[in-house]
């Protein structure tokens, strides 16, 4: 059996001679480089498997050498050597391709063997193993994690699955419904803490006084109801990982509290008086633009820097088109092992938008697998939601309906549309994309009149305009604040302070 071969690029001659001597040892060929034209000639000269590679070199750094590396023997797997103050940089660099990243110092040499042996053969067996089988796989079926085919959906599980093992915050973002939770599952599988709790908390779903609570306890006799004493999430969760959900509904002085306890590693129960200690690996997720937030001062830019050191971004189902069948399929079987879903179903289920996500798929065809009375699933089995589609979209050849393809003047729009059979047909997720679309057409509309110079009086108020908008939604949510700032795309926070501004009420 050929030996793998191991390139070591460091401009520190101690660790160059560290590597050569371990490795050798256990039977690796071993070349070092120092710099950049070093590290060149030995790849011109060479084909590695693996290349350890130092972060930070006096003439170039290692991004680059990991892009030079990559362009010119892409089966090479690259290993980055960081300290902590650039572990940030280290993702970056598994995103753009890197095997994984070791820091600085080296305490644990088994560890570092273990890991250079991963990687020889995860690098010898890519392009020899089916699409399914990755280092990741059987972690995800742990936890019933659908990853599917999806390229994009599957280099976030690739980055998910090799900084679990990292000590780091990770931030997800996604649209509600898209399996943010999820995620966060399978990084804890995945990590050191897989044997110690698991702790969710929504930070959106409970009030400021009681979240407080729930996050960090209370003392006896702490407020009217506290009878005894009760340990909150923080404690619970020690040394294992808590996912903060939604956490940019986080009131600003929750959000005070979650910078003390992430900087310190110590909270103090509600009444309490001595602080605790606690180790948790910290995941939040958010379906709310924090940076956004941020500009509109309705989240903290020192809690956003703590807490994305990774973010992870989960696709919407629509542009996993790809996997809408497989996901189908694995909501059926839960409830019925024995049915499929029909040509016609698959494709009525792959053209529609899922607005709710995976969230919405996996209720769908849950509901599904407990109307149909055979053993294949058809459309008239999908529920009203997705009836509606169908029926709008077989509408479309009706004489009477507007063509897509026809330009039409408003008022045949109008007459078609405003026809309340035709409206009863569509369902309320249809309803309220109609809606959303004709808000856009008239922002549309309004912006061409003003290039043309033709704005009637008052279309330019864009106090007005936004004024509007936020009355609309909030009557369209029945004054939900949480659905009505989910559905604006603001945190709740911004939501509060617009309608206060406006001074709009529920009339």
């Amino acid at each position: 059996m050929t030996q793998a071969r191991i390139l070591i690029i460091d401009d520190e001659t101690e660790v160059c001679t560290f590597f050569r001597r371990l490795l050798t040892s256990s039977g690796y060929q071993v070349v070092t480089a120092t710099d950049q034209p070093e590290a060149e000639q030995a790849l011109e000269m060479n084909t590695f498997d693996v290349a350890l590679v130092d972060l930070k070199l006096p003439d170039t750094d290692g991004l680059t050498l990991l892009q030079l590396i990559k362009a010119c023997q892409p089966a090479c797997e690259v290993i980055l050597m960081t300290g902590y103050s650039t572990v940030r940089t280290a993702v970056q660099a598994v995103q753009l391709g890197a095997y994984e990243y070791l820091e600085k110092p080296f305490d644990d040499i088994d560890e570092i063997e273990a890991l250079i042996a991963k990687a020889v053969s995860y690098g010898k067996q890519r392009g020899q193993v089916s699409a399914a089988a990755e280092e990741w796989d059987e972690v995800a079926r742990a936890v019933g994690f659908q990853v599917g085919n999806n390229a994009a959906m599957r280099r976030l599980v690739s980055l998910a699955y090799k900084i679990a093992q990292k000590n780091i915050a990770v931030l997800i973002q996604g649209k509600t419904g898209s399996g943010k939770e999820v995620l966060a599952r399978f990084i804890h599988a995945a990590s050191g803490r897989a044997d110690q709790p698991f702790l969710p908390v929504n930070c959106g779903a409970l009030p400021e006084n009681l979240l407080e609570s729930e996050l960090f306890g209370h003392e006896k006799g702490a407020f009217t109801g506290a009878s005894q004493t009760r340990r909150g999430i923080f404690e619970l969760a020690h040394r294992g990982t808590l996912l903060l959900d939604e956490i940019g509904d986080a009131s600003p002085l929750i959000q005070v509290k979650l910078l003390r306890v992430l900087e310190t590693g110590e909270f103090t129960r509600v009444g309490g008086e001595k602080p605790i200690r606690t180790d948790v690996r910290l995941i939040a997720a958010t379906n709310v633009d924090l940076e956004e937030a941020i500009r509109e001062r309705t989240f903290r830019e020192d809690l956003f820097y703590r807490i994305n050191v990774v973010r992870l971004e989960i696709p919407p189902l629509q542009a996993r088109s790809e996997d809408i069948a497989s996901l189908a399929e694995h909501f059926v079987h839960q409830f019925n092992p024995g049915l499929k879903l029909s040509t016609a179903t698959q494709r009525l289920l792959e053209n529609y938008s899922w607005p709710g996500n995976i969230r919405e798929l996996a209720n769908i065809m849950r509901r599904a697998a407990v109307l149909c009375p055979g053993e294949t699933i058809e459309p008239e089995h999908l529920g009203g939601t997705l009836r509606s589609a169908k029926d709008t979209e077989d509408a479309a050849v009706s004489p009477s309906q507007p063509k897509s393809d026809q330009i039409v003047s408003p008022e045949v729009f109008r007459d078609y549309y405003s026809q309340p059979e035709v409206l009863e047909r569509m369902a309320p997720t249809e309803l309220n994309r109609m809606l959303h679309a004709l808000q856009g057409l008239e922002s549309a509309v309004l912006s061409v009149l003003r290039g043309k110079g033709s704005c009637t009086p008052g279309t330019t108020d864009l106090r007005a305009t936004e004024e509007e908008m936020i009355r609309r939604s909030l009557e369209q949510h029945r004054w939900n604040i949480t659905e009505t700032a989910r559905a604006l795309g603001i945190a709740r926070n911004t939501l509060h302070r617009k309608i206060k501004k406006l001074n709009l009420r529920n009339s």
